[in-house]
């Protein structure tokens, strides 16, 4: 833990050092949120035919991801073009398969809910992996992990390092039913928790002064960071709570789970993986073994 945190801090220290000498701007939210799905639902995927069979014969394979995550799978909103890491890999997933590849808008409170309807094949937009959510989904093994870290405005004289956010005069935004709402009432003694129910609520509660810092994960930063001009960092002097993310997808079917996870494996392999990482700035979160 302790190599890979490191490696994770220096990402995080040169993202610092580009955001000094260009513009900064605005972020998305990252929830963990997961709406648990019916042992019924569960149960009519558990019987499904063979997913693979049905994605060859429809020459389709249909990939959720949450459109609003930067870097992972953001949809732009001037040419609502998609671009991110797990999109290229769906794509190269897709390509791999000899299919077409259709986006289906989901989001972290919903993904279980579509996996589990068959509403999608696969979730790909790096969903944390947690007790609750390996209940009802499988997953891949991860490919990206990732610290809780804060962002706060330049201008706030409470906030200046890690420390000071569980203060008795901090307010702490976090997403309502999120990973890191269920886990900053675990950790924090002092500070007061404020709860945002939409995706930008976070950031406009510390903009406006609501709260003192909102919590988030590192690809959510390089959005605050880049495009945004009153962000700031603030990270943790040593690990934190780390997070791995991966895919999921509905339980009960071992042939397409091992299909997407020799997928997985090969790319973390030949190299794929850290390409498509470094053109979105991402390699210091990849996970390799």
């Amino acid at each position: 833990m302790g190599k890979r945190f490191r490696h994770f801090v220096f990402g995080v220290a040169s993202l610092l050092g580009l955001v000094m000498s260009t513009a900064q701007a605005h972020d998305t939210w990252f929830s963990s949120a997961v709406t648990l799905a019916t042992a019924s639902s569960a149960q009519k995927s558990s019987l499904s035919p063979h997913r693979l069979d049905a994605i060859y014969a429809q020459s389709q394979l249909r990939v959720c991801i949450w459109p609003d995550y930067y870097s992972i799978s953001y949809r732009d909103p001037r040419t609502f073009d998609l671009s991110g890491l797990d999109v290229d890999l769906a794509r190269e997933l897709g390509r791999e398969l000899g299919v077409h590849v259709s986006f289906v808008n989901s989001s972290f409170g919903t993904l279980a809910d579509d996996l589990l309807n068959d509403r999608c094949d696969i979730s790909m937009f790096a969903v944390g992996i947690t007790p609750e959510r390996q209940e009802i989904l499988r997953f891949t093994t991860p490919h990206l992990y990732s610290d809780v870290l804060g962002i706060t405005t330049k201008t706030n004289k409470k906030i200046q390092t890690w420390q000071d956010i569980d203060q008795s005069d901090v307010v702490v935004s976090v997403a309502e039913g999120s990973f890191h709402e269920l886990l900053m009432r675990e950790r924090l003694e002092n500070a007061q928790l404020l709860l945002g129910r939409t995706p930008q609520a976070r950031e406009q509660d510390v903009l406006s002064g609501r709260a003192d810092v909102f919590m988030t994960d590192f690809p959510y930063t390089r959005r605050m960071l880049e495009l945004t001009d009153w962000a700031r960092l603030v990270v943790p002097d040593e690990p934190y709570h780390l997070l791995y993310y991966a895919w999921a997808m509905a339980p009960g079917d071992d042939i397409w789970h091992e299909r997407v996870q020799r997928f997985v494996d090969a790319i973390k392999t030949d190299g794929r993986l850290l390409k498509a990482a470094k053109k979105h700035q991402l390699d210091s979160a990849v996970v390799l073994d």
